[in-house]
């Protein structure tokens, strides 16, 4: 890449207190909301979505305290098209030193007639008073045609052209169900890029939900095709199986910059701390085999892997454990574990077998393997000759290194 070649900026807007709390069992307390969004303007996101400020007077109370404490990144408070969802989202924001009103308005003909019942006339009517309203109180409106990945093509296009005549500065195609597979969510940001030429001046937004396992891969989708804000949660948490993992997009952009040519402001050491501070106020970690910050995610059972990263740690690894944060990869030693990573494991305890004896102890420890799904380090220094466990029975307590 050339000195003089402009890289695009990609802006992270993290929903962890809006859309990932209201994920069943990730409810937070004020307090609770504070430290995360003192962790995420440590991390460096660009827009902290702190909450719906008419959902409660805990949210609005919420939202206020993080406008005043926390400066680095902007604050969004969400809004439905109603006068009073607007003016409470204003009020929650005074403190802000940088603020943003996220208005937001179903498009698919389920939610029209269905949910809300009205039609989609009525809907252009809403959401053109509404974002005008927001922008009465700030000069930053995002507006989220809800569902657009279900919604009519062409009454997606009127809605976007409506919301931007009316003032909106951030236009956001939610795939709020998840419904979308990534070609086809791509296609409906370049669609809207070809049909609507008022969004040349506009930031573009993707909103992803995991029901089909794909949330990540549209919202990279959605980059290639021009978006560059992301909207995604720490942990992937959110309504029903998640929103897309602010971490899994950060490690794509970090291992792939050849698809993903973007510069952003996170700190990506800080991705790891951020995971394990919110798995510690929701109370539950993500699942062992998350990517990037799940407990295996560097881990490696296997011999041949085992193997692979002792020698060198690419062979496994596309990108290093630090930088994500994470202290270390884990050897675990299992059946499925090698002769090299069981002596790797026992040097690291002091024991430097020959070749024999690990012979001797590696046969002991794959039957102790197939019985048993953990092996600790005291079973390990329980397979070994006896010669060795007498010369560390000689040696004082506070040499002892286990």
């Amino acid at each position: 890449m050339s000195q003089n070649q402009v890289v695009d900026r990609v802006f992270f807007f993290d929903t962890t207190l809006r859309d990932g709390e209201q994920s069943p069992g990730c409810s937070m307390t004020i307090p609770e909301k504070l430290r995360m969004a003192h962790a995420l303007e440590a991390l460096g996101v660009d827009i902290v979505e702190a909450g719906f400020a008419i959902a409660s007077p805990g949210d609005f109370a919420a939202i206020s305290s993080i406008c005043r404490e926390v400066r680095g990144p902007r604050i969004a408070s969400l809004a439905r098209t109603r006068r009073e969802d607007i003016e409470a989202a204003a009020r929650s924001l005074e403190g802000a030193d940088r603020s943003r009103i996220h208005v937001f308005l179903a498009s698919s003909d389920i939610h029209l007639e269905h949910k809300l019942k009205i039609t989609r006339a009525e809907a252009l009517q809403q959401a053109g008073t509404a974002v005008r309203l927001a922008r009465t109180y700030v000069d930053d409106v995002e507006f989220s045609p809800e569902d657009a990945s279900r919604s009519d093509p062409d009454f997606l296009c009127s809605v976007v052209t409506v919301a931007i005549e009316a003032g909106a500065t951030v236009i956001n195609l939610p795939d709020t169900v998840g419904y979308c597979v990534p070609n086809e969510y791509g296609a409906i940001f370049r669609m809207l890029r070809e049909r609507v030429p008022q969004v040349a001046g506009i930031t573009l937004s993707s909103h992803c939900h995991n029901d089909l396992g794909m949330a990540v891969a549209n919202s990279l989708a959605a980059l290639e095709a021009g978006v560059r804000q992301i909207e995604c949660t720490i942990n992937g948490i959110g309504e029903r199986a998640g929103n897309a993992a602010l971490e899994e997009v950060a490690a794509a952009m970090l291992v792939r910059p050849d698809k993903f040519p973007y510069s952003h402001g996170l700190v990506l050491e800080q991705l790891y701390p951020t995971s394990q501070l919110l798995s510690e106020v929701i109370s539950f970690t993500p699942a062992p085999n998350k990517a990037v910050v799940g407990s295996n995610a560097f881990a490696h059972e296997a011999g041949i892997h085992q193997h692979g990263v002792l020698a060198h740690p690419l062979t496994y690894e596309i990108m290093t454990p630090a930088s994500v944060g994470v202290p270390n990869n884990r050897m675990v030693l299992g059946k499925h574990s090698g002769r090299r990573a069981l002596a790797h494991r026992l040097k690291e305890l002091g024991y430097a077998l020959d070749a024999a004896d690990l012979d001797m102890v590696y046969h002991r420890f794959n039957e102790l393997a197939d019985r048993r799904k953990a092996i600790f380090d005291q079973d390990l220094i329980s397979l070994l000759p006896a010669h060795y466990r007498a010369a560390e029975a000689l040696l004082p307590a506070a040499e002892l290194q286990i």
